[in-house]
């Protein structure tokens, strides 16, 4: 079992429009078509910047880029962001994307955070 940590910059003046998208449609479409297990999602602040941080959790890392390479080609989701972003701006600045490996003293080690 691996997780990944994933960190948006998100914008104040459209962070409403992100939370929304993310939560009725990416989200959706991340679980349902193709197996996306969200962990945990997050709002969190960094000296001036407003982030959404989220965690999922994968069998394993061919799994993690199939996934991915999936999602980033649906023609569902590429019409919610032409659409979102013409109707709000950019929503979202850098992204930081982190595959987390459990250390041996871990007490997540080796099983499910879901659990």
């Amino acid at each position: 079992m691996i997780q990944q940590l994933r960190i948006y910059e998100i914008f104040e003046k459209n962070k409403a429009a992100f939370h929304a998208r993310f939560r009725d449609h990416a989200a959706r479409i991340m679980q349902t078509r193709y197996g996306f297990r969200i962990v945990a999602m997050w709002e969190t602040k960094f000296g001036d910047r407003t982030e959404f941080a989220y965690l999922l959790e994968w069998p394993d890392e061919a799994t993690k880029t199939a996934a991915w390479s999936a999602f980033m080609a649906d023609t569902e989701w590429s019409e919610i962001k032409r659409v979102t972003h013409a109707e709000h701006g950019l929503m979202v600045g850098q992204i930081e994307d982190r595959l987390l490996t459990s250390t041996d003293y871990s007490p997540a080690k080796g099983r499910s955070l879901l659990a």
